[in-house]
């Protein structure tokens, strides 16, 4: 069984390299893998605002 964790990141228009790869690193760094990343809230040209990260990682069974 996994579990799921979303991360919203606000990035203003663009898709910060630095950003989304220190987010995806910290959280890689506690186990988390990650799934996807969507797109959403876009500005008047179309262009996304926001990001959703998606990580899962298994649920330790005890």
């Amino acid at each position: 069984m996994y579990e799921y964790k979303f991360v919203e990141a606000d990035l203003g228009g663009f898709f910060s390299v630095t950003n989304h790869r220190e987010i995806i690193n910290e959280h890689a760094k506690e186990g988390w893998r990650l799934v996807q990343v969507l797109a959403f809230d876009y500005d008047l040209r179309g262009r996304p605002k926001s990001y959703e990260i998606i990580f899962e990682r298994k649920i330790k069974e005890e």
